[in-house]
């Protein structure tokens, strides 16, 4: 290789994305500043504000996973490594979303971590309350109000059988997402003086809430993979959710930046909306309108999973990440017996 050739290399694994970069800085020193400042003398304001802020910080982490705002991510780890969300370690929502992005395993209960869908014979053990929850769940208003509490109960315990069956990649995800709690849950509770209960109970609760706004019809079931996949093509959200409205443009073209997805589906959008039948919502208010208190989807997958069987491509671990988009029950390692 010559000498120009190595420099160009150099240059592409160094390559930055200053708007991201820009973006992430400027979302910790919001995060800091507000909680600072704000709090003492507007808690109630103080509290929503920190709500969308952890949004963003959610839609950030998203968009490091896939490889920005460098290409060492090791570098990108960093810019997101303070976990001011809480609930969810950044390697974990890395290697469950990245599964995830799998299109022709996508809606699989079991082969798509972000799923919502059940197998019917899982729903059928499940106890009637529970089913009642998720139902509700999977309406509109049902996501944005128990979406934060059932996602996260179901995650942390399918994590905590992981670390019990000594899996070692889980439990350095959360060891090192521990040490990111031993910086932030300090600053909460005593420099900005927020008692961590309410910090939990409004903040993170809404940050995941507004996260299900986007995540509540990101996937359907359809034959054909790139039926899938909504496409909702305006909103004022739009910068909270870093583009990913245009969701099924993200899922084909998953390493192009957040800035840079508005331009491509312009360019392109008939053939965007021809590829993926057609699943497409002028806004998220449509949706809402359209599915606030009616389930968008059924419980459980209308094709796949229909009977007990243990052909699957993976070993199931968990149901889905959320900020992201969660399951809510912990699927066994095995199905149940007959």
């Amino acid at each position: 290789m010559g000498k120009q050739a190595r420099i160009r290399v150099r240059r592409d694994r160094w390559e930055i994305e200053w708007p991201t970069v820009v973006l992430i800085l400027a979302t910790y020193a919001a995060w800091m500043g507000i909680a600072c400042f704000l709090w003492p003398n507007f808690p109630v304001l103080t509290l929503a504000v920190l709500g969308f802020i952890l949004a963003m910080q959610s839609s950030l982490m998203h968009e490091v996973l896939h490889g920005h705002p460098t290409r060492k991510s090791w570098v990108n780890e960093l810019f997101v490594c303070l976990p001011i969300g809480l609930v969810y370690p950044y390697r974990r929502f890395k290697a469950l979303h990245l599964r995830h992005h799998a299109d022709e395993r996508l809606t699989d209960p079991f082969d798509d971590p972000e799923s919502y869908y059940h197998a019917v014979w899982q729903h059928q053990d499940l106890p009637r309350p529970l089913k009642a929850l998720l139902a509700v769940n999977n309406t509109m208003i049902g996501r944005f109000i128990l979406g934060p509490l059932l996602g996260t109960a179901g995650f942390l315990l399918a994590e905590a059988k992981l670390i019990k069956e000594g899996d070692r990649e889980v439990r350095k995800a959360w060891l090192l997402h521990g040490a990111g709690l031993a910086v932030i849950l300090p600053l909460v509770v005593f420099a900005f003086a927020i008692p961590l209960w309410l910090y939990l109970l409004v903040p993170v609760w809404l940050g995941q809430s507004l996260i299900s706004v986007r995540t509540f019809a990101e996937h359907q079931w359809s034959e054909r993979p790139d039926g899938r996949t909504i496409i909702v093509e305006h909103s004022p959200l739009s910068i909270l959710f870093l583009n990913n409205n245009l969701h099924f443009v993200h899922h084909k073209r998953p390493t192009i930046a957040w800035y840079e997805l508005p331009a491509l589906f312009r360019a392109r959008r008939d053939e965007w909306v021809a590829m993926n039948k057609g699943y497409v919502f002028p806004n998220y208010l449509a949706l809402l309108k359209a599915y606030a208190f009616h389930p968008k989807e059924p419980v459980v997958h209308p094709v796949l999973r229909r009977a007990r069987d243990t052909g699957r491509a993976f070993k199931p671990r968990i149901r889905g990440h959320s900020t992201y988009g969660t399951g809510t029950v912990p699927v066994p390692a095995q199905p149940p017996k007959e």
